[in-house]
C-alpha cells in the first residue's frame, strides 16, 4: 500500500511547476515532498471543486480525521504515504490542519475583498504552513526555517493572487484586500466589477506598499 501511495504521490507531483526541483532532492526528501504535495493537491482540489459546499466541507473533515488518525498511529490509506515523512522529518500535525483550514476558507464562502487580517491568515494557512512542512524536510535550523516559511510563503501566495486575478474572478473570488481597494477609490467588491476598474492596477501594488515583499525585491 505504501508503494502504491508513493507512486500516486509522484504522479500528482509530476504536473507541478515544482516537480523538477523536487526530483533532484535526495531520495528520502524527494519522497517526503511528493507526499506533502500530493496531500496539498488533494485538499486544494476539494476547495476548487464546484460541488455543494456542505459536501466539500465534509470531505475536508474526513481529511482532518485522517491526519489525526495518522498521528494516533492508525493511518488510513489516504495518508499512508505520510507515515515515513512524519516520522523521519518531525512534520507537525498542526501544519497539516492549517492547510485544511485554509482550504475550508474557500469552501465556506467565496472570499471577496478580505480585510488584511483575513488575508494574512489565509496566506499563512495555504502557503506558509506548506513552507513549515517543507523546511523540516530540507533540514533547516528551526528558527530561520520558520521565518523563511513565514515570509516566502506569503510572498509566493500574494504572487499567485495577482497572477490568478482573472481565473479567481471567474469563479467569484477576489483576494485583493478591501483596504487597498478603498485606497484606490474602488467601492465594489464584485470580482468582475473590480477588475473592470481602471484603478485596479494600483491595487495590485498593495504587497509592496505594505512592505510585505520588501525583502524580496
Amino acid at each position: 500500500m505504501a508503494e502504491a501511495s508513493s507512486t500516486a504521490a509522484a504522479e500528482r507531483a509530476s504536473g507541478s511547476s515544482f516537480y523538477n526541483a523536487m526530483r533532484i532532492l535526495p531520495r528520502a526528501q524527494r519522497a517526503a515532498m511528493f507526499e506533502i504535495y500530493s496531500f496539498c493537491r488533494q485538499v486544494d482540489d476539494i476547495a476548487d471543486a464546484s460541488g455543494p459546499r456542505d459536501a466539500r466541507r465534509e470531505q475536508l473533515k474526513r481529511w482532518r480525521a485522517d491526519i489525526d488518525a495518522l498521528y494516533a498511529g492508525s493511518p488510513s490509506g489516504a495518508v499512508q504515504g505520510l507515515v515515513v515523512p512524519v516520522r523521519e522529518f518531525g512534520l507537525r500535525r498542526e501544519d497539516f490542519h492549517a492547510i485544511i483550514d485554509g482550504m475550508e476558507m474557500d469552501v465556506v464562502a467565496d472570499i471577496r475583498a478580505p480585510d488584511e487580517a483575513t488575508l494574512d491568515l489565509y496566506c499563512d494557512r495555504v502557503a506558509s504552513a506548506v513552507g513549515r512542512l517543507s523546511v523540516r524536510v530540507f533540514g533547516m535550523e528551526e528558527r530561520s526555517g520558520l521565518e523563511l516559511a513565514h515570509h516566502l510563503g506569503r510572498a509566493l501566495q500574494l504572487t499567485n493572487i495577482l497572477r490568478d486575478l482573472d481565473e479567481d474572478a471567474a469563479v467569484g473570488r477576489l483576494y485583493l484586500p478591501a483596504q487597498a481597494l478603498r485606497a484606490a477609490g474602488i467601492c465594489a467588491t464584485d470580482p468582475l466589477a473590480v477588475l473592470a476598474s481602471p484603478a485596479v492596477g494600483g491595487v495590485c501594488l498593495f504587497p509592496y506598499t505594505r512592505g510585505k515583499l520588501a525583502a524580496y525585491r
